[in-house]
Parts: C-alpha cells; structure tokens; sequence
C-alpha cells in the first residue's frame, strides 16, 4: 500500500528497523502480528549485517517468513576493526536518511542496542519521528551497547521493558512511567508460538550429527576492551579440557568478530569433536540450545530463552556483566580455571535439577501482544512526539 493510501484508510504506518540476526530473532512475531494488523502498514528497514553473505545473509529469513517487502540500506563495511563500525554507522546514517525522509512513517520501532541502531536513532530524531524502542533499560557493562541502549531510551517516545527492574531504570533516566510498558522479551514468544524441531531434524538443518552430551558456545566481541577478543582465548582454553562435543555459533558483526572466528576455525581444526555454524534461524538455534547439556559464552540468549528452556548458562567475563538473571546463569570472570570449575559445576546432575522450572524475570511469552497493543492504541501526533511539554490550547 501507498503512504498516500495508508493516511487516507486511517492506518498508522509503523516502520522496524532490522540490522542483524540478533535482533531480528526478538521482533519476528511482533512483525508478523502489526503485518496482520487492520490498524497498521508496516514497512521494514534492513540493513548491516542482514545484508553480508559472510554473516549468513540472515534478510533471507524476512523473505522465508513472508513479511511485507524491505527496504534495504547497505552499509556495512567488510571490517574488522572499531574505525570500521564507526563508518558504518555513518553510511547507515546517510542511507537512512533517504529512506526515512521518504517515508515519513508515523512511529519507527528500534530493538535493543547494537550500535548501528544509533543510525535510524538519531536520523528519526532530526526528522521528527517518534521512536518506540524495545528492551531499554537493561544493564550490560562490558559492552558499548550499555551506552547506545541508554542513548536510544533518551531519544524514544515510547518505551517497552523486558523485566519490571529494567523498567524502574527507564523510569529513573528521566522518562514519563505512563511511556514504559513492562512487556517481557519478545524472544520469548518465539518458545510459546512456534514448534521447535527435534533433534534429528536439528541435525539435518546444520548438517552435523549431535552428541548426548554436546556443549554450545556463542561468544561475542566485548566491544569495550582495546582487544575485544582477548576473553574468547580463555574460554577456549577451558574448552579443550572437556571431552564434549562443543558446537559453536557464528559471533556479532562487530569489531574482532573475524578473529574469534579464527580462533573457533583453530580450535576445531587441533581439537576435532567441534563444529562451527555461520547462521541459523531462530527456531532452529532454539531447538539447538533447548537439547544442549550446557551453554557457555557471553550471547544474551544465556541470559533470556535457557532459563525457559531450563538449560544452565555459564555467562563468561564482562560482555553481560551486570544484566538481570535467573539462577541458571553461573557468572564467571574470563580466567580459564574460574571458567573450568564453572562448567563442571553446571554440567552437574545436581545443578541440572536445580535449573528446571525457574521462573524467567523476562517475561511469560506474551510480550507481542502487550507491545501491539501500545502501538495500535497510542495517540499519535505532537503530544507524543513532546515527550516533557504539554501541547498549548
């Protein structure tokens, strides 16, 4: 549909920014439900790493899931190296100023706080269009996205919180409570609406068969270290000492990705009993880590979808350091003896019983609809774009 056919049925256009597997795994039924939606028009922007074959070329998954049409910005540089990421933002900035100067839409929804979601931040900001943005207020101290989740909450009109303390921290950063919904994770909907595969069929969407006993790591870069790989170095170290199987997951498009890659590729190639995985969907990563023994590393999945699934997480060095968690989350420094003694610690049977049926602070799997909700009721215009001042009469 036409903008011009939109404003004239009354429905509000809403455009969701996408960039990155990550992040596309949380909002893919809150896109399907306002793709659904009699009240909405829904436009997607994709861009960053949906968009790099070396990363999985992850926008194949909007076309699989049938959603609306995506506008594409290409911006993201073939780096590995913090001058790279700025410049991608700054590519994206430019990219996006065009689409969105177009398309005007009534509300533009950002998820989270990778740092290119900076991008359609500020140009939405300069643009007058109100922001909605999704899992603000959480706390991850080893990374910059604490800063640009923090940054994004400060330019956003509408706010939709994860956990009931993440929505008290909005709250405290200056924002109107009457703005903040305390939704849940959106990831979580994925556990209540969708199937996930057994494992053989897990086995045929990775082509590698699993072990009883298989162990999952997914690390990511901690972008606020000058050598933001240096951690992964002794996870694996700790990881050589196990005789389990290790599956390992493709990390973050971020600065020093490409030499962790290199270093899972060694490991694989000294150790053997591994394998290496660039891109999964959602569902099939899920039926992934619902039927491992243990998963390691610092990826925000420990943190949210293995408390539902009742798998225990050991949480390694500063990347989430400070991020609210359940008791299935073992948290351990990035030292190779601290890391040992924790994963033989989770693999327990004792530990094991301890982690089943927790209750997950993220939320009870109804996040969508609370979130669509909000976003098809909320009245729109300058009093929601003024976020301190009262429109004059």
């Amino acid at each position: 549909m036409s903008l011009s056919k939109s404003r004239a049925s009354g429905k509000r256009i809403i455009a969701a920014a996408t960039s990155s597997r990550s992040d596309y795994a949380h909002l893919r039924w809150l896109l399907h439900d306002l793709g659904k939606s009699s009240k909405v028009d829904l436009r997607i922007i994709a861009l960053g790493p949906h968009l790099s074959p070396e990363f999985g070329h992850s926008s194949e998954e909007l076309r699989r899931d049938q959603l609306p049409h995506a506008t594409v910005v290409e911006c993201l540089l073939s780096s590995d190296t913090d001058v790279g990421m700025a410049k991608t933002m700054g590519v994206a900035t430019l990219g996006l100023a065009e689409v969105l100067g177009k398309m005007r839409p009534d509300l533009l929804v950002l998820i989270a706080d990778r740092y290119e979601m900076l991008a359609p931040a500020s140009v939405a900001l300069t643009l007058r269009i109100p922001i909605a943005h999704i899992e603000g207020g959480e706390v991850t101290a080893g990374a910059i996205d604490d800063a640009v989740r923090n940054a994004i909450t400060k330019m956003a009109h509408l706010h939709f919180a994860c956990t009931r303390r993440a929505a008290k921290r909005i709250v405290a950063l200056g924002e109107d409570p009457s703005r903040v919904t305390f939704s849940g994770s959106l990831s979580l909907d994925e556990l209540r609406r969708s199937k996930l595969p057994s494992k053989t069929r897990v086995e045929r969407r990775i082509g590698h068969r699993l072990h009883e006993d298989y162990v999952l790591a997914l690390y990511h870069p901690v972008t606020l270290l000058k050598d933001s790989a240096a951690e992964a170095g002794e996870m694996l170290a700790a990881l050589k000492s196990l005789p389990n199987q290790v599956i390992f997951v493709y990390p973050n498009a971020d600065a020093g990705s490409r030499k962790i890659i290199r270093m899972f590729e060694k490991f694989i190639a000294e150790r053997g009993n591994s394998e290496l995985l660039i891109n999964l969907d959602h569902v099939s990563y899920l039926g992934l880590l619902s039927y491992a023994m243990l998963l390691v590393g610092n990826s925000s999945s420990g943190i949210i979808e293995s408390t539902s699934l009742g798998i225990p997480t050991l949480n390694i060095g500063l990347r989430q350091h400070g991020r609210e968690h359940a008791a299935n989350v073992i948290d351990v420094p990035a030292e190779r003896k601290a890391i040992l003694r924790g994963m033989k610690r989770a693999l327990s049977a004792e530990f094991r019983r301890k982690v089943e049926g927790l209750k997950n602070p993220y939320g009870d799997g109804h996040a969508v609809e609370r979130t669509v909700q909000v976003l098809e009721r909320t009245l729109l215009g300058e009093d929601l774009l003024l976020k301190t001042l009262k429109r004059r009469t």
